[in-house]
């Protein structure tokens, strides 16, 4: 059970992963080694599930995005289980979510420039066999982020 350290924690934590013990054991009032004994528990615990390092998509030279949106006749395991794979190989793919409603997938892409999506996309389509493919280019990113609401975790 959480309780309002522990999720202040965790949203310090979404913020900057990189934050020092003691930086983090004052900002929610506790003692260095109570801090890092509930850093310990939620990590554990699975509420902290990893830390990473946000890199700077533009000084990293892939500054467009790109959403396919993928239809497939196929539905059975292994076929899943294959684009699954075709998609890991990819590293360009950051994103891949099996939808409802017209589309069954929709992958999010970050590319060094839009003409890139081209190449990507002959790698896939010789991996794994799909019906459909409708790309969209990102023009504006208005909200991006890691975070997610910790209210609702008990």
């Amino acid at each position: 059970m959480l309780d309002e350290r522990d999720r202040k924690i965790l949203m310090a934590l979404q913020e900057d992963a990189g934050l020092s013990v003691a930086d983090l054991a004052d900002r929610v009032a506790l003692s260095l080694s109570a801090c890092s004994r509930r850093i310990q528990k939620l990590e554990e615990t699975g509420y902290i599930a990893r830390r990473i390092a946000v890199l700077d998509r533009e000084k990293i030279g892939v500054p467009t995005t790109v959403y396919a949106l993928v239809k497939t006749v196929h539905h059975s395991d292994e076929w899943i289980e294959l684009f699954r794979k075709a998609i890991a190989d990819i590293a360009e793919i950051v994103e891949a979510h099996r939808l409802t409603g017209h589309y069954d997938y929709i992958l999010k892409l970050v590319l060094p420039r839009v003409e890139h999506y081209d190449v990507i996309y002959k790698r896939l389509v010789k991996k794994v066999e799909l019906f459909d493919v409708s790309a969209s280019i990102s023009m504006e990113t208005l909200k991006s982020g890691l975070s997610v609401p910790v209210d609702y975790a008990e």
